[in-house]
Parts: structure tokens; sequence; C-alpha cells
């Protein structure tokens, strides 16, 4: 589940380096505590493949997994804003993936 919990952050770091590209103002790195994600790979069944520019990665659970995870929160309200944070994340991990390849596609 900690997995889940760090795919707003990644995203977010993906956005942020994306938008403001390597003409910003700011330093030239990153900070280690959000590395920049240059690719995307896979899709929510099959499970997703986050690439950073440091050359690590991480392979988030599939959609089936992380939902079979939310079923295990004691209470109704936390096992339905559970899945709606699954699909929320995995519909944005679908988002990402096509803007890296459009990124892409017009370097």
């Amino acid at each position: 589940m900690k997995t889940l919990l760090l795919l707003p952050v990644l995203l977010l770091a993906a956005l942020v380096a994306l938008l403001t590209g390597p003409a910003s103002a700011g330093p030239s790195a990153p900070p280690a505590e959000r590395p920049v994600i240059v690719e995307v790979e896979g899709d929510k069944a099959n499970g997703f493949g986050i690439h950073h520019a440091d050359g690590s990665a991480i392979f988030p659970p599939t959609d089936s997994e992380a939902a079979a995870e939310c079923s295990e929160y004691d209470t109704r309200l936390a096992r339905v804003r559970c899945r709606v944070e699954v699909r929320t994340w995995y519909r944005d991990l679908g988002d990402l993936q096509r803007s890296l390849a459009w990124v892409r596609a017009h370097e």
C-alpha cells in the first residue's frame, strides 16, 4: 500500500518536470525525494512500470491487486475511499503515459 501512496507525489513531480523543462531557473537536478519520471510502461490490468531519470524504477501492483488490498480495510467508507484513490491513480498513470509519449513525439 505504501507504493500507492507514492503515486500522487511521483505524478506531481513528473508534471512539474514536464512543465518547467530544462529552461527553468531552478536547480538542474530534482531533489532525491522527488525523482523525475522518464517512462511509464504497461497498463492497469497487467501492471505499470515507472522509470526514473536516475535509473531507478518502481512497479506498483495491478489495479486488481490494489483493489484487493482495499477490501482489507475495516470500514465501508475506508474501502470505498481506497477504491476511488486506486482508480484515480491508475487513470493518472495512463494520462502520464500518454503525455510522455506525446512529448517524445514532439521533441
